[in-house]
């Protein structure tokens, strides 16, 4: 199976490259079998792209069995720069932290965020599926600039989904952080370690 590798800093982290779909819910990724997508065919029927709606929380874990049922511990952080301002920020790398995201944590720090890497350019689509604390997300292109900011409520599972195919990460950080810190679209993203592009690299 084709493996990607992610350098961060002297650490080499690889994650298997397995077949994905554009919608990354609950704060993190799903990947469907078969039968599943026949179930949520059937839960978004009627629904169109340009209106996504997210199933409610009781379908959504009968269609899902998979989602997880816990909080993960804390994952490797990364220091980041948006703009000027610096946040430590976890890195969810694999499927498995990807899917469990922010879901069921009760705290997070004021310039604390989570990073979520993908292994190529997609429409990202993000919900709160188990997900406590109000977030503010960013959605980023390959080059480190922030392309869009979303707010999201707690609980809320109508699915935000990015306006283009082409985001390689998405931040999340306190809700309304990006609007206390001035931070915009456009904004650049870079690590402690150079610019996003050099440390993720795809091998």
């Amino acid at each position: 199976m084709p493996v990607a590798t992610f350098q961060t800093g002297s650490q080499n982290l690889s994650i298997e490259i397995t077949h994905r779909i554009s919608h990354h819910f609950a704060m993190k990724r799903l990947w469907f079998s078969p039968a599943l997508i026949l179930i949520a065919g059937i839960i978004f029927q009627g629904c169109t792209k340009s209106a996504p709606i997210a199933p409610p929380a009781a379908a959504a874990t009968a269609a899902f069995p998979g989602l997880p049922t816990k909080a993960q511990p804390r994952l490797q952080t990364i220091k980041l720069w948006i703009g000027e301002q610096e946040m430590v920020t976890e890195l969810a790398l694999t499927q498995e932290q990807e899917m469990t995201g922010m879901m069921f944590r009760t705290n997070m720090g004021p310039n604390e965020g989570m990073l979520f890497v993908f292994p190529e350019p997609t429409q990202a689509s993000f919900w709160m599926m188990n997900t406590y604390l109000p977030l503010s997300a960013a959605y980023v292109s390959p080059d480190g600039v922030i392309q869009e900011l979303h707010d999201f409520k707690p609980l809320d599972t109508n699915a935000v989904i990015a306006a283009t195919a082409n985001i390689l990460y998405v931040l999340e950080a306190p809700k309304d952080w990006f609007k206390t810190n001035n931070i915009k679209p456009g904004t650049v993203i870079t690590s402690e370690s150079g610019p996003l592009s050099k440390i993720f690299v795809r091998r």
